[in-house]
């Protein structure tokens, strides 16, 4: 099996790489900028793709790729910081610029080269043709080593992509691996399929066999307690582990009284009837809302959130002598956002209350099968599993609930006010066609109070904004351009039917700059 590396110097995007090579049916793997060359010589990759990264090539203690990656002559494509890494390690020049580019570029290839190769959005008047990209950089190159050719430019990065073709050496100033960049995936696709002559032979069904040997392997017959949400990622962890260790597997299902309308108890149901499971339910509502009272901070309530969660486990998990293992639904995202996954070298954009590992308090090892996936890969995999549909493809919820959908201090008061909003809000869109059109769709509570008038009398009540989003892997995101009748009739029944809410508005920012949870 052909496998690819990839060179991880703390780009937010660089499991998106992961994610592009997957789609091709190619192994990889991510190592950080660091590993020893005995490690990587012991991978023996087909190719090397250096990621990008928060640094500057001049910075001190500046990350660079090791000289092996160099050594053992297979094709290397470097992205953003890995292309400026890559020209000052063979003898070429970076600089600061004085425009910074964050965002939207168009640049225009030059001359024929086999990495853009009939790949274009479009032509100029002159025939040249263009692509729409993600740049995101301060530094540039301005010098670039012998043996290279310019293959694409704009007016304010003249050196936009770099060619060594007969080394197969390239290197890309934008991010290819991002949805921003149309043809992006092309472009990653020509480098990994027609340059490195990668063969497409890993599969989903290759990942389950490999994912339940590994279970089996760690845990051997050892007892597991699953933390149980009943959203995608802990239903497949759970269908996962089961078909690993059966009746040695029991999920618990933690109601912090700040669940979806109905949650509960559609959770119990669901897992009863497809996954046939053993699944406790601990109802833990009044310790979560005594611990957050008086806390406003998003990252505070997260944790104080994941404690408590941690504390139920805890409690329970000591009614079974023999469990030794807490297994979990974390995904890369979740890690990624939370400091950039095994390699720690991504900065932090907010902690998940399933990262970051578990106190010694606990006594429980962590058990986390799902830690290399993004969320259409956890879908395609349950489905492989023989899930349902309906639960597979059910719109992403957090850990924490509504506790990150409340702005502000939680309240009980709150948290039903909002999750009457949020039913109103999915039972439209889905009604109307529009639920399986968007990857994620919720209501936000806004501790802001608004004047209104409902009859002949004034009201003096509170927001709730609406949020839908467009995305293929949840590292990127469009908002969803919702009908305005469509929204219009939401924001009625919400004001008309959820006594306390007099104001709706809705989201239309963008990932990035904006998260898609708003805390």
């Amino acid at each position: 099996m052909d496998k690819v590396l990839i060179l991880d110097f703390g780009s937010q995007y660089t499991q998106l790489i992961a994610r592009r090579i997957r789609e091709l049916n190619v192994y990889c793997e991510i190592f950080p900028y660091d590993i020893t060359p005995k490690k990587i010589n012991d991978f023996k990759p087909k190719a090397i793709i250096f990621s990008g990264g928060p640094n500057s090539v001049y910075s001190d203690n500046t990350p660079e790729a090791p000289q092996i990656c160099f050594d053992i002559k297979c094709p290397i494509f470097g992205i953003c910081y890995g292309m400026q890494t890559l020209v000052k390690q063979l003898g070429g020049k970076v600089e600061t610029s004085q425009e910074r580019e964050f965002g939207y570029a168009e640049i225009r290839a030059q001359g024929q080269s086999k990495l853009l190769k009939d790949i274009q959005d479009r032509t100029n008047e002159e025939g040249h043709g263009l692509l729409d990209v993600w740049m995101s950089h301060g530094d540039k190159v301005v010098s670039i080593p012998d043996g290279f050719s310019i293959i694409a430019s704009n007016a304010s990065t003249p050196i936009a992509a770099i060619a060594h073709q007969k080394k197969n050496y390239y290197g890309v100033q934008f991010h290819p691996e991002v949805t921003h960049t149309k043809r992006g995936e092309d472009i990653i696709e020509q480098f990994i399929i027609n340059i490195a002559d990668c063969h497409p032979t890993w599969n989903m069904p290759d990942y389950i066999e490999t994912a339940i040997n590994k279970i089996k392997d760690a845990v051997g017959n050892d007892e597991v307690i699953l933390g149980l949400s009943g959203g995608v990622d802990s239903s497949v962890a759970a269908a996962l582990i089961h078909k690993a260790i059966g009746d040695k597997l029991t999920c618990i299902f933690v109601d912090h009284g700040l669940l979806r309308l109905n949650e509960a108890k559609s959770v119990m149901e669901t897992f009863k009837e497809n996954l046939g499971v053993k699944v406790i339910h601990v109802d833990a509502t009044d310790k979560f809302m005594r611990d957050l009272k008086g806390i406003s901070d998003p990252e505070k309530k997260r944790k104080i959130i994941g404690k408590d969660f941690v504390e139920v486990f805890q409690a329970h998990a000591e009614k079974f002598k023999e469990v030794k293992w807490l297994a979990q639904g974390t995904i890369y995202p979740d890690v990624i956002e939370s400091a950039g996954g095994t390699t720690k070298k991504a900065h932090n954009i907010k902690s998940h209350h399933n990262v970051g590992g578990l106190p010694e308090s606990l006594k429980l090892k962590l058990l986390e099968p799902l830690r290399e996936l993004f969320k259409d890969e956890v879908r395609k995999l349950g489905e492989a599993l023989n899930l349902p549909k309906e639960m597979l493809y059910r719109h992403p919820f957090p850990g924490p609930g509504l506790g990150v959908r409340i702005l502000g201090e939680v309240k009980l008061e709150f948290a039903n006010l909002l999750r009457k909003a949020d039913a109103i809000f999915i039972e439209e869109l889905k009604e109307n066609g529009w639920y399986e059109k968007t990857s994620q769709a919720f209501t936000v509570f806004l501790p802001v109070k608004s004047v209104g008038v409902m009859g002949d009398g004034r009201t003096y009540e509170y927001v709730v904004s609406l949020r839908a989003i467009v995305t293929s892997d949840f590292m990127t995101a469009h908002w969803a351009e919702l009908p305005y009748d469509l929204l219009g009739k939401v924001s009625n029944r919400i004001i008309n039917e959820v006594k306390g809410i007099n104001r709706v508005v809705y989201d239309i920012s963008g990932k990035p700059p904006s998260t898609i949870e708003w805390e």
